[in-house]
């Protein structure tokens, strides 16, 4: 259970939620926010018993104003509806004189040339028609895309790939965690194991604060707050650990650096609005407070990335064990 909210974590909920937030957005603003207006639309876009409605009259008019040019105009604002308009206005004309009927269209074959008698000439039909189509694509390759990246994303699992995150959640299981009573201390709250190894470039941890009787305290947690050098995986100089409470109204927060990035003042220049900076060691502890809580952190584990940055400066894996307790007094 532990390795699938871990994996759930790592998968990229982001894009997903972006992509499928965009989408949703856009339908709200093209068809509820700001719908297309139509103006000046031909008949063409009326239903079939009000095109042949239409038709009737344009008849009716031809019996009066036997322009050619008025007649076809008419006809060709029925885009490809026409045809079928005037075969049911002839099927059944009703009041209309079955004479006038025929002589306008007469005037239309005459007029048109007969492969012109049935093509669409209205222009916006035609481009809405086009986009209905291309849109439809568009999602289906969306569709496809995302299935086949959660399908890549997934079946590295099942290949028997070992990736960090299936790393981390192992060392993380088989970590000791200690035995505050055994010290004299009271058992905490939450006790938790956590780790970064190389290739987690998603690395970030958050966990509940809850009472026994399932009351919400707060919440706390650790991400990568800085990388060093190019390519990949990120090389990972610095994490943050953070303690949120919710009878405080700030969140406290300390920033776990490599020995190199301590050293580097640029480093320590863009790190510090973020909290007070500590240097890791093996077995160093931390502690945060706020003002019901307070977490102290123990770097159980801590080994340092060999490659061709400067010593000391990236984590291949680091374990922490989180451990928050009320605060008295």
């Amino acid at each position: 259970m532990q390795f699938i909210v871990a994996l759930i974590k790592k998968m990229p909920i982001v894009p997903i939620a972006l992509g499928i937030g965009g989408l949703m957005l856009g339908l709200l603003i093209g068809w509820v926010i700001a719908p297309v207006n139509f103006v000046d639309a031909t008949p063409s876009y009326l239903r079939a018993d009000l095109q042949e409605d239409y038709l009737r009259m344009a008849i009716d008019s031809f019996r009066l104003n036997q322009s050619p040019d008025l007649a076809v105009q008419r006809w060709q604002n029925l885009g490809l509806g026409a045809p079928a308009a005037f075969n049911a206005v002839q099927a059944n004309p009703g009041s209309q004189d079955p004479a006038v009927i025929n002589a306008y269209y007469e005037v239309i074959t005459e007029v048109l040339a007969p492969q012109e008698t049935t093509d669409d000439p209205s222009a916006p039909s035609t481009t809405r028609n086009t986009i209905i189509i291309f849109a439809t694509v568009l999602l289906l390759g969306v569709a496809i895309a995302a299935v086949f990246y959660l399908y890549r994303f997934l079946s590295k699992r099942g290949s028997g790939e070992v990736t960090p995150t299936m790393q981390s959640v192992e060392i993380s299981r088989n970590a000791e965690k200690t035995n505050f009573e055994q010290m004299g201390l009271a058992p905490p709250i939450t006790q938790t194991m956590t780790t970064y190894v190389l290739g987690d470039d998603l690395y970030d941890e958050s966990f509940s604060i809850d009472t026994q009787a399932g009351e919400f305290m707060g919440e706390y947690g650790v991400g990568v707050s800085e990388s060093i050098g190019v390519g990949e995986p990120k090389k990972v100089t610095a994490l943050e650990f953070w303690l949120f409470d919710k009878n405080d109204i700030k969140t406290a927060t300390k920033v776990l650096m490599s020995q190199h990035a301590y050293n580097d003042p640029a480093i320590r220049a863009r790190l510090e609005p973020k909290g007070e900076l500590v240097v890791v060691a093996p077995q160093v502890q931390i502690l945060l407070e706020t003002a019901t809580l307070q977490l102290l952190a123990t770097v159980v584990d801590l080994e340092y990335g060999h490659g061709p940055l400067p010593e000391q400066s990236y984590f291949e894996r680091i374990t922490l064990e989180l451990a928050v307790w009320p605060r008295q007094g």
